[in-house]
């Protein structure tokens, strides 16, 4: 079954169980709530009002009472040095929807917490008899141990002399074949004498003679 309420001016879809977050409503987180805008109510037979369903209400209790986020509201006019800013935060309620009533039915009260039942008094139980302690049995008397021998030390025995490997004899060295005398030198080809340079010819003196008068 479900059921469509009007609060705040605004319509809202419900039904059991649901939780609804709707403009502030007075009361406490745990109080009870009551709508009786209803407009329609769905199920095995639609009920449509008009404008609201006779006999209809829808009950809930308040879970969280809050505020939304801040809304900045900012206004300016040009050339005038005007500006205004404003902040809002719409409160807001949580409802759960307990149960959609029709004809006139009342809301069922809140089922209240059972009482403890507290345990019955058990008898006291009966103390045993102070048993007397029992005497301890006598213990035979422990033998005295003997002394611990003492480890007799035995000589180690002496390490016997190993007789030294002997060297091994030194074999003859295998004569070296004499190596061949080395060649003899290629007598390097003398440079032939460059020519003698040929005296530069001397050129003929200037003749100062030139422009003189005879």
């Amino acid at each position: 079954m479900f059921a469509i309420i009007r609060t705040g001016g605004k319509q809202y879809r419900v039904a059991e169980q649901d939780l609804v977050t709707v403009d502030k409503i007075s009361g406490q987180p745990g109080d009870a709530v009551q709508f009786a805008e209803v407009l329609l109510v769905g199920g095995e037979s639609i009920l449509i009002g008009s404008p609201h369903v006779s006999g209809a209400t829808v009950a809930g209790e308040v879970v969280e009472q809050g505020r939304g986020e801040k809304v900045i509201a900012f206004k300016k006019r040009r050339r005038k040095n005007s500006r205004r800013k404003r902040g809002h935060r719409q409160e807001f309620s949580v409802i759960r929807i307990t149960e959609i009533l029709t004809e006139d039915r009342k809301p069922r009260p809140k089922a209240e917490a059972a009482p403890r039942v507290e345990a019955a008094p058990q008898p006291a139980r009966a103390e045993p008899a102070a048993v007397t302690p029992a005497q301890p049995a006598p213990q035979p008397e422990a033998k005295p141990k003997a002394p611990a021998k003492k480890a007799e030390t035995q000589p180690a025995p002496e390490a016997k002399a190993e007789p030294k490997a002997e060297k091994a004899q030194a074999k003859p060295a295998k004569p070296k074949a004499a190596k061949p005398a080395k060649k003899p030198a290629k007598p390097k080809a003398e440079k032939a004498a460059a020519p003698a340079k040929k005296p530069a010819a001397k050129k003929p003196a200037a003749d100062t003679r030139k422009g003189k008068k005879k």
